[in-house]
């Protein structure tokens, strides 16, 4: 009798809210999205390739059907001539980039131009400054190259200074990028922000960065899907990495429905990386919750009260930032970090933070509607920054991974940086993001948890009241 887990048409398995990276085996198969605005309002995903139903041998296999995987297939496709094949566990991009926030800004990782250069030194600096701005470029090439809409929205990052005490770190961080950097960065009062912006109560000033996209998240990445596949790559949804050998340097990857067999793997998980997937990504990782909420429309006199002029993408300067934005339906978007466990994810006291952030910014919304509210896994690495790597030269495993919730423009630039690995071509990438492994917490990692509490308490006596 047919297994019927095996059919291309079964319907997704039902979406699990409380679902923990770092206690459960694996991300399931074939689970439903997650309920966020992105997937209700995308309309209909383009047509993936469905499971994988047979033993297949590939010359490039992906794991995650993100940003990043999806990328690093076009790139594959279009700068190697190689037609990869992706695994998804799940639906397509059912992880972090339908998840996220829609916003891109030029960064990748955690820290600032200033913590670049405390830990390389300003030539290296300004050499990942480099790369990032390129990669800016290519990701504004890929959503303007008239194959897909994903309602970008061009006009740069307001990062928001949240208490006055923050204006003299922002002011330093301005000046260093313009005059070390190069990068036309311009500060704001809190008056000009009101004025010309809109008016966060919070606000005690802003930076205003030129670079800065908001886009529509599922879009972004379903037209990812259908760049790829007309490029000639295979996207299996519905097909997790169940099990890994590597015998005569070929790579056997288990799947529910056959045997991928595969010549080079491509790892591009980012914060639903199973635990047990490999050795070479275990413990490389501290996947940290963010949730994010969006309103119902505002009304005409809501808007005023809030002086929304500019549909600019936007966070503030607290540790456990939040990030927001008008939407271009007239709704606004808020997001911020989130429960510890999984298990705790449901716990309404994390919405009601939420909800809260939003209001002190924004009084007049004060008993707004929510019509959405999810969460999601960011893939924080343990050093701040992301890594795009082949960990060991004998084996020809790569990954990219690490981006600390900012991979929605720099996903781009990685699956590409990662193409060039899997191709042999990754000759002069030279900086410390493509040149190290992710840093392992090791034996350490069972107690990452009792850390991260002591440190979300620490981070908002830092933010709210020091």
């Amino acid at each position: 009798m047919e297994d019927l887990l095996l059919r291309p048409n079964r319907a997704p398995d039902r979406y699990d809210p409380r679902y923990d990276p770092v206690v459960d085996p694996g991300p399931g198969r074939n689970r439903d999205y997650a309920p966020t605005y992105w997937i209700d309002t995308a309309g209909d995903a383009p047509q993936d390739d469905g499971p994988v139903t047979s033993d297949i041998d590939v010359d490039v296999a992906i794991i995650g059907s993100g940003y990043t995987g999806l990328s690093c297939a076009i790139h594959l496709a279009k700068e190697h001539g190689i037609k990869a094949t992706v695994l998804e566990a799940n639906r397509v991009a059912w992880g972090c980039s339908t998840r996220n926030g829609g916003q891109a800004q030029i960064s990748a990782g955690r820290l600032k131009r200033s913590q670049w250069i405390e830990r390389w030194g300003v030539d290296v600096a300004k050499k990942l400054h480099a790369e990032i701005a390129e990669g800016f470029d290519l990701f504004r090439d890929l959503i303007n190259s008239g194959e897909f809409d994903c309602e970008a929205e061009d006009g740069g990052h307001l990062f928001i200074a949240h208490r006055a005490t923050i204006m003299p770190k922002l002011e330093a961080e301005s000046r260093l990028l313009n005059e070390t950097f190069g990068y036309g960065t311009r500060i704001l009062s809190r008056e000009e922000v009101h004025r010309d912006h809109l008016r966060d109560e919070e606000a005690a000033g802003a930076m205003w960065e030129p670079d800065g996209i908001g886009v529509h998240a599922a879009k972004l990445a379903f037209g990812y899907l259908g760049m790829a596949r007309r490029l000639g790559a295979k996207v299996h949804s519905g097909s997790p990495v169940t099990g890994w050998q590597t015998r005569n340097g070929i790579h056997y990857l288990t799947t529910p429905g056959g045997t991928v067999r595969a010549r080079a793997v491509a790892i591009a998980t980012a914060g639903y990386t199973a635990p047990g997937m490999h050795d070479l990504t275990r413990h490389r990782l501290m996947p940290i919750l963010s949730n994010s909420i969006v309103t119902r429309p505002l009304t005409e006199a809501e808007r005023q009260a809030c002086n929304f002029k500019s549909k600019l993408v936007l966070t503030d300067t607290r540790t456990l930032r939040h990030y927001y934005r008008q939407l271009p339906d007239g709704r606004v978007q808020i997001g911020s970090r989130s429960a510890i466990t999984g298990a705790d994810a449901e716990n309404p006291k994390h919405l009601n933070a939420l909800i809260e952030g939003l209001w002190r910014k924004f009084p007049a919304l004060r008993g707004i509607d929510i019509d959405y509210s999810w969460w999601g896994w960011v893939d924080v690495s343990h050093d701040m920054m992301p890594r795009i790597f082949q960990p060991d030269p004998a084996r020809t495993i790569y990954y990219a991974l690490g981006y600390g919730g900012n991979g929605v423009m720099y996903s781009a630039q990685a699956g590409r940086r990662m193409a060039q690995l899997v191709a042999g071509k990754g000759q002069g990438l030279d900086l410390p993001i493509f040149t190290s492994p992710l840093p392992s917490h090791g034996m350490l990692t069972p107690f990452r948890r009792l850390g991260q509490r002591a440190m979300y308490r620490w981070y908002y006596l830092k933010d709210e009241m020091l």
